[in-house]
C-alpha cells in the first residue's frame, strides 16, 4: 500500500525541538514517511538518530533579514519539486514558501503556531520589520483550514484576530521513565547544596535568566544550574565571571531532551520566570513547565496566565510577582528551609503528571490529522 508523504519545516536545528519531533513521530506512526527540514549552525551539535527523515540546510547568514529571505527562498524551491500529499508549517517563519507551494502544487498545508509570532519582544521593538510579518500572516491566516497552537491564551487572541477557531495541542511531555538515574556526580552538580534550575532554548532578555543570577549571593548553600542557551546567555556568563559568582552560577548548555531531564530531575525547584513585557510571553506555556511536572521538580513561576493557572491547579509550587534581587531571594530562601512543602509540591507534581502528559495530549492530534488526507 502506498504510503503518503509529509514534509515538516521548522526554521530551527532541529536537535532540541521537542514539539515538533513530538508532532512528527505522531505524523509518521499515521502511516506518512515525514520529512522534516530546519537548519543547521555553527554551533549546532550532530543530528541525533530518529525514525524519520531529516534535512538541515546550511546558510550563508546565521540571522537578520537576509537570512530569513535566503531561508525561505531554499525552502520554496526544495518544496516545489519534493515528493509530499502534506505540508507542515511550523511559526510564521516558515509559513509563506509552504503556503505557495501548497497553492502551485494543490496540496493540503497544516500551520501549528508555536507563539504569538508576530508580538515576540525583537518584534516589537523594532516596527518596521514587525510589520513585514503582520502583512505576510495578515495574507495567508484567514485562508487557511488547519491550524494549530500550543495554548488557549493564544488560540483566543487569533480568534479574535482573524475569526479562525485553532486546534490547541500543548506542549506537554511524555510520561518520564528514565532506566537509570543519574547522580550529582554523574552530572557535574555539586553535591550538598539546594539546586535551582532555569532551562530552555530560548533563554532570552525578559525570560527571568538575570533576575534569577541576582539573588544567588543573597542564598545560603544554594547553586543555579542554567541548561539551555538564548541571547542573554553570553552577557549572563559575563556577568557571572566579573562579579566571581562561578561558584553559584553554572552553564551548561542546550542538551537533547534525553540528556536535559537528568538535571532537572536533580533540581530542588525549576524556575520558569518569563515577564509580562509582551503579549508573547504573557500568553506563553514554555515545555519546561512540563518538563518540572515529570521530574517532580516543584515550581516557581511568574505571574504570566497560563502557566500560573497549571501551577494553582496541581498546586506544585509557587507564583511570584516581586522580583527585587532581596525580596525574591527572600522568598526562595523561605522555601528553601521548607522541605515538608518542597515534598507535598513534588508529590503533587507526581500527580500532575498522570494528567498533564503527551500520551494523553496527543488524542487531540487523533481528530486533526486524519481530516486533512479525507
Amino acid at each position: 500500500m502506498k504510503r503518503h508523504a509529509a514534509i515538516v519545516s521548522v526554521i530551527n536545528d532541529l536537535n532540541t525541538d521537542q514539539r515538533v519531533h513530538k508532532i512528527c513521530t505522531f505524523i509518521e506512526n499515521q502511516g506518512y514517511d515525514v520529512l522534516v527540514i530546519g537548519r543547521v549552525l555553527k554551533s549546532s551539535q550532530k543530528m541525533e538518530a530518529r525514525s524519520y527523515r531529516t534535512k538541515r540546510f546550511r546558510m550563508f547568514f546565521e540571522n537578520g533579514p537576509w537570512f530569513y529571505a535566503w531561508f525561505n527562498f531554499r525552502l520554496f524551491w526544495f518544496l516545489l519539486f519534493c515528493k509530499a500529499d502534506i505540508l507542515v508549517s511550523n511559526d510564521l517563519d516558515t509559513l509563506l514558501p509552504n503556503y505557495l507551494v501548497s497553492k502551485i502544487r494543490k496540496k493540503k498545508l497544516i500551520y501549528d503556531s508555536h507563539e504569538y509570532f508576530t508580538e515576540v519582544p525583537e518584534l516589537i521593538s523594532r516596527p518596521k520589520v514587525k510589520a513585514v510579518w503582520e502583512r505576510i500572516e495578515r495574507f495567508i491566516f484567514p485562508k487557511l483550514q488547519f491550524v494549530s497552537t500550543v495554548n488557549d491564551s493564544i488560540a483566543q487572541k487569533y480568534r479574535e484576530k482573524y475569526g479562525l477557531t485553532l486546534k490547541v495541542v500543548r506542549n506537554v511531555s511524555p510520561l518520564w521513565k528514565p532506566s537509570v538515574v543519574k547522580s550529582k556526580a554523574d552530572l557535574g552538580i555539586p553535591e550538598g547544596k539546594h539546586i535551582l534550575i532555569m532551562q530552555g532554548a530560548g533563554l532570552n532578555v525578559d525570560r527571568g535568566v538575570e533576575e534569577t543570577i541576582r539573588i544567588m549571593p543573597y542564598l545560603e548553600n544554594c547553586v543555579l544550574i542554567i541548561v539551555g542557551d538564548g541571547d542573554v546567555i553570553p552577557e549572563m556568563k559575563a556577568l557571572v565571571t566579573s562579579e566571581k559568582w562561578d561558584e553559584l552560577v553554572l552553564f551548561f548548555g542546550k542538551r537533547p531532551y534525553k540528556e536535559l531531564l537528568p538535571f532537572t530531575q536533580q533540581a530542588d525547584l525549576g524556575l520558569s520566570f518569563d515577564q509580562p513585557t509582551n503579549p508573547n510571553y504573557l500568553f506563553s506555556l514554555p515545555n519546561k513547565v512540563f518538563d518540572y511536572i515529570h521530574t517532580s521538580t516543584p515550581i516557581l513561576c511568574s505571574n504570566v496566565v497560563e502557566v500560573s493557572k497549571l501551577v494553582r491547579k496541581y498546586r506544585i509550587g509557587e507564583v511570584i510577582t516581586d522580583f527585587k534581587p532581596q525580596s525574591l531571594a527572600k522568598q526562595v530562601q523561605q522555601i528553601l528551609n521548607n522541605p515538608a512543602l518542597i515534598a507535598k509540591w513534588k508529590a503533587n507534581c507526581a500527580l500532575a503528571a498522570e494528567q498533564e502528559n503527551w500520551e494523553t495530549e496527543v488524542l487531540q492530534l487523533e481528530t486533526f490529522y486524519p481530516k486533512v488526507h479525507e
